[in-house]
């Protein structure tokens, strides 16, 4: 299947192959829905949308490591030679950089965005608090909207990309609010709280009481208000996002309308649960995940037949 992948992408050159199979065994190992609705792309997109998932991967490594030695400075200098080695034209010595600086040449994806996402990166190392929706967008700027648009010159659109854009980036920002939500409890864990402190504090919620909830394994009923607000919030990108599945290529379509499907769903199943995110982790089970996955792929096989070339339908 990967040679396939790798074959159909054009990609011939023995390290670069070996450079994308890593990304993709970091995708298939760390990303499991993602990967899934990657399987419904075209065989060609695939090892590019591998390789951006795994440089995500390696800066958030950084970042979420449990290593108590491993302490703010260190951290900021192992992602600053992350950084570095990037913008150097990447490191062939190491399979993931290989692998995405290949892919940023191939498609001519922005290197703004890669700044986009490191900022927001070094950001994680130092602010553990939100004051209000203004301060998290900023945030997301570069951890959720940069990652969809990176996507874009990958998936293809019908239109002019900046058409688009918007809709990608809503997409990005649908699925990380979904995360903020789901990890809750994990985040607290790091001392980190994705949620506006603002917003939260219009349902009398700080700190203190998600610390609670936390060591009580319960949700109170003033945070599960102030939840279901958030979980409101991030349906509109979730709606915004739906809207601009049209202007992607075709071929593009069912892979992005599954992840879009299933990653809402997780948002469905924390509602589900009356917002009880302490203790436990929603998700979608394997059974509905290959169902949806089952439907998207013979819509993607629909939307391929016929398409000779790898790009004709992109932008």
């Amino acid at each position: 299947m990967i040679r396939t992948e790798l074959n159909a992408a054009g990609i011939g050159d023995p390290r670069l192959r070996d450079a994308y199979r890593r990304c993709r065994e970091i995708n298939a190992k760390h990303g499991r829905t993602f990967f899934l609705a990657t399987r419904l792309l075209a065989p060609d997109q695939r090892p590019p949308v591998h390789a951006l998932y795994g440089f995500a991967r390696y800066a958030d490594d950084i970042l979420d490591v449990v290593d108590p030695a491993q302490g703010t400075d260190t951290r900021a200098e192992q992602l600053a030679r992350l950084s570095a080695r990037f913008f150097a034209g990447g490191d062939h010595d190491d399979p993931v950089l290989a692998a995405v600086s290949d892919t940023v040449h191939r498609y001519d994806i922005d290197p703004d965005l890669f700044t986009d996402f490191l900022a927001s990166m070094r950001m994680d190392l130092t602010v553990t608090d939100y004051a209000d929706r203004n301060a998290l967008n900023i945030y997301m700027r570069g951890s959720a909207e940069a990652i969809g648009l990176q996507l874009l010159p990958i998936l293809g659109t019908v239109g002019p990309v900046e058409d688009a854009a918007p809709y990608a980036a809503a997409l990005g920002r649908a699925f990380q609010l979904t995360n903020f939500l789901r990890d809750i409890d994990e985040d607290l864990m790091r001392n980190r709280v994705y949620l506006p402190a603002d917003e939260l504090a219009a349902y009398g919620v700080d700190r203190e009481l998600l610390m609670w909830c936390h060591h009580n394994r319960r949700t109170d009923r003033r945070v599960r208000s102030a939840l279901a607000d958030q979980h409101d919030v991030t349906w509109q990108f979730y709606r915004l996002a739906a809207d601009g599945i049209t202007m992607l290529a075709p071929r593009s379509r069912p892979c992005v309308a599954t992840a879009l499907t299933l990653y809402s769903e997780i948002l469905n199943r924390i509602e589900d649960s009356d917002f009880a995110v302490f203790g436990r982790r929603a998700t979608v089970g394997t059974t509905r995940r290959l169902q949806a996955a089952g439907t998207g792929l013979i819509r993607a096989w629909r939307a391929r037949a016929g398409t000779d070339h790898p790009k004709s339908d992109a932008a």
